[in-house]
């Protein structure tokens, strides 16, 4: 049975972070309506059931990821139910991993508990920092000690499994800054640590201020520097650097994100979320789906009421499904992705296997060339059928992966 995950995305924040280009709302606690969105999200998991139909059954589910936005907001009764309907119908692995995504201003001990009650084995905490005055600019609403006892609650609960994200490479801020953090972070209990350099996106109010020159940004080199002093740091703590963005204790791993960079199928349900399926093609296993769903939420919750079970991913009348977009991906372009994510793993990517997975040639001739030249340049290691970057080139993996396309 081939490996599938599932995500769900939650769309409500009690504050959109100035950095954010998440699909996500600002909302009161009790304006959001929890029941009413999980009956959305159910009603489009019946009809997309529907819709795949025996290929549901022919998947084996590693992982449920509920993203957002922030899920700890998502009443625990609401969120219950939804994970009890996939439980229902999908085919689980045991051991199968359940994330939940918390801000710590709404992560206490009793809704740790109560996020166990109903399975979820694996929390993903927004940290971002432990310094009080780059919270602030980072326009989080919780404080350094906010975090530290929302890690200490999610423990106390009997949460063994936790990650914590880290924002790294700040205005202003020294290379080596964020190793006490990451180091205070470990000894509160993390097993796995995501740490990434601040990013500015277009149509974020972070954005919009760099636009108009008014946002200090760190440059590239102190950002490269921040990279590798964090790496060896976390490194000697006993993690693995097994991604280019995040490290575990060896079996820690997030299998859920680890099932994007392998090229596993997801399905997506929620507002603005996004999905990927394999489908049959006359006889083609490498066709595939990615699909988006409309990213306002009450547009979200009307469609998916409304969504006809068996409904096409493709359907020229909108009211019969909640998907906005739908992108055809061929062979050579699930070639391209499954390239350009599983060369972010330390392990990198076997590329015999990809290929027979996917049913299309992957070492071209003009791709020989490319890995050739990626070789010579050390920016490459070729091990058997493994294709891999040395984590000293993982600094410029985009473009070496783009120079295999």
């Amino acid at each position: 049975m081939r490996e599938a995950t599932v995500y769900i995305h939650f769309p409500w924040c009690l504050e959109k972070c100035p950095y954010c280009d998440f699909v996500s709302y600002k909302a009161e606690r009790p304006a959001i309506p929890s029941e009413a969105y999980a009956d959305a999200v159910i009603a489009e998991f019946d009809a997309r059931a529907a819709t795949i139909g025996e290929g549901l059954d022919e998947r084996r589910f590693i992982s449920i990821f509920v993203g957002g936005g922030t899920p700890s907001l998502w009443a625990i009764e609401s969120l219950g139910r939804v994970l009890n309907r996939l439980r229902e119908r999908l085919t689980f692995v045991a051991d199968a991993e359940v994330t939940v995504e918390c801000n710590p201003s709404s992560l206490t001990e009793d809704h740790a508990r109560a996020l166990r009650s109903i399975g979820v084995n694996r929390l993903s905490v927004g940290v971002q920092s432990l310094d009080d005055n780059e919270l602030r600019f980072l326009g989080r609403l919780h404080d350094a000690q906010g975090a530290i006892d929302a890690l200490d609650a999610a423990r106390a609960a009997g949460f063994s499994r936790l990650s914590g994200d880290l924002i790294y490479a700040l205005p202003s801020q020294a290379h080596d800054a964020s190793l006490p953090m990451a180091g205070r972070l470990l000894d509160l209990g993390l097993t796995h640590l995501s740490a990434y350099q601040l990013t500015i996106e277009p149509g974020t109010r972070f954005g919009e201020l760099a636009k108009r020159g008014r946002l200090p940004l760190a440059d590239e080199g102190a950002s490269a520097d921040a990279f590798l002093a964090l790496d060896a740091f976390v490194e000697s703590r006993g993690l693995r650097h097994y991604e280019v963005s995040n490290f575990a204790v060896p079996g820690q791993e997030s299998r859920h994100n680890v099932g994007y960079w392998r090229g596993l199928e997801y399905l997506a349900l929620g507002c603005g979320a996004y999905g990927y399926w394999r489908m049959e093609a006359q006889g083609n296993p490498s066709h595939g789906l990615r699909y988006r769903n409309e990213v306002i939420a009450e547009k979200y919750m009307h469609s998916a009421r409304t969504m006809v079970p068996g409904v096409p991913f493709i359907d020229d009348d909108s009211a019969r499904t909640t998907t906005v977009s739908v992108e055809a991906l061929d062979g050579e372009t699930l070639v391209k992705e499954r390239i350009m994510l599983g060369l972010r793993l330390a392990d990198g990517f076997d590329v015999t296997a990809a290929a027979q997975d996917l049913c299309v040639p992957i070492v071209t001739r003009e791709r020989e060339r490319a890995v050739a030249k990626m070789v010579s340049r050390g920016r490459l290691v070729e091990e058997d059928s493994r294709w891999r970057v040395p984590k000293d080139k993982w600094l410029l993996v985009d473009g070496t992966a783009a120079e295999l396309f």
